[in-house]
């Protein structure tokens, strides 16, 4: 096995979807962060093997939207690109794939990262309206066009909203949302938990922002320049929290806008390569991966997915829990991040979620010190390398050596990485 670093990143700011970044697309994004990425590190393009982003909402007009990045950030078109779906864990597969790849011996320097415009989610037309507007499209006379718009009635113009469609899940038939329901009820969580946890995450992305500015590039829009994540509110304590009303479920639910991820526009850009790229490109490494696993679950709980992923990871790695310093759990929902907790740490849990014993206690202390999506938004293609140059960054300030990163994934999937400082 060689030995596969982190050599360097950077990101944009992360903005809630239909506010500062709403007229940049996913390829813009990307663009930025790349290019970002390349002015900070000064290599030379050339150097690079392939490109790779993950994207979830993947734009009509930018088909393989990580080659459009690419060919947008002055990388030549000598170097291929691909893009990378793996849902909520999509940052995180453009990384592992990079890892494959070195490990196969394909190359030895990849740039790797995340890209989401969730404000550019399409409205979609239902099948209905596709059928006449196709009818339309056929007429030929003047006769025709008339009967075919005639054929059309006010719900055929009712758009079906593309984001709402992608966070509900085909096989158990509920949106993220409800999912984090179901874990609440079953887990056992008030909505008091969930609200203070969600209420902590606010205050510490709040009291913290300085320690998050080396991750991020500011990014020019319209004359305006963005230098910070916009979804940090002031106003998120847990008082003000717990007077929002539920979404998922109005009369026994918990699960609130206040106590679940922000729907976010951002970017994230990996430099990832081997020893021998580093020191033929003159950078030092700001981390290294040790092991990782893609693991899945049920799809209706899908929130469990990092439980199974850490076991896994920490089989391959042959490390616990206790050996990191700081962990970072994606907060798709306050809910599913506690449950995740209960089912590493206690018994009756651990075997609800299908492992035969606990793998241990995660100290408070340790997880998402810096807060994570509920105060800082899921760009849900990005997030995955966002956890990664995150807890990077925190290794780095706190003279730490290990940080295990992992996140739940729409349709019953979860990933975990373990980092180590070198």
């Amino acid at each position: 096995m060689k030995d596969v670093y982190i050599l360097d990143g950077t990101r944009t700011p992360f903005a809630r979807m239909g506010s500062d970044f709403a007229s940049l697309s996913s390829a813009d994004l990307g663009r930025e962060a790349t290019t970002a990425l390349l002015t900070k590190t000064g290599i030379d393009p050339n150097e690079i093997d392939e490109v790779i982003i993950g994207c979830v909402c993947q734009p009509a007009d930018a088909a393989n939207v990580a080659r459009v990045i690419a060919l947008r950030s002055g990388i030549p078109e000598h170097v291929p690109a691909v893009t990378v779906h793996r849902n909520c864990a999509s940052g995180f597969e453009a990384v592992t794939t990079a890892f494959e790849r070195i490990q196969a011996g394909r190359g030895d320097l990849y740039l790797a990262g995340g890209a989401e415009s969730m404000s550019n989610a399409p409205f979609l037309y239902n099948q209905s309206a596709v059928k006449k507007y196709g009818m339309l499209g056929k007429a030929k006379t003047l006769g025709q066009r008339l009967k075919a718009l005639s054929a059309f009635r006010p719900k055929d113009f009712s758009p079906i909203i593309g984001l709402k469609v992608g966070l509900t899940d085909p096989v158990s038939g509920l949106n993220m949302g409800e999912t984090a329901e179901v874990l609440a009820r079953e887990y056992d969580l008030t909505r008091e938990d969930l609200d203070r946890f969600a209420a902590q995450s606010q205050s510490r992305a709040l009291n913290r922002s300085k320690a998050r500015i080396k991750e991020i590039t500011p990014v020019n829009v319209n004359g305006k320049a963005i230098l910070a994540d916009n979804g940090v509110r002031k106003d998120s304590t847990f008082e003000k929290l717990s007077t929002l009303r539920t979404v998922f479920d109005r009369k026994t639910g918990v699960v609130t806008a206040g106590n679940s991820s922000q729907i976010t526009d951002g970017a994230v850009s990996l430099l990832i390569g081997t020893k021998e790229a580093a020191e033929r490109l003159g950078l030092k490494p700001i981390g290294k991966i040790t092991e990782y696993a893609h693991t899945g679950c049920d799809p209706k709980r899908m929130g469990l997915g990092p439980v199974k992923a850490i076991a896994a990871a920490n089989a391959r790695a042959s490390l616990s829990i206790e050996d990191a310093d700081l962990v970072e759990i994606n907060e798709a929902f306050a809910a599913q991040v506690l449950a995740c907790l209960k089912a590493l740490s206690e018994k009756k849990y651990a075997e609800k979620a299908g492992l035969p014993s606990p793998l241990g206690n995660i100290d408070p202390d340790r997880l998402n010190r810096l807060g994570g999506a509920i105060a800082l938004g899921h760009p849900v293609g990005a997030t995955g390398a966002r956890l990664i140059l995150t807890a990077l960054s925190q290794l780095e300030d706190m003279k730490g050596k290990r940080a295990l990163v992992s996140a739940c994934v729409g349709g019953g999937q979860g990933t975990a990485i373990w980092l180590e400082k070198v």
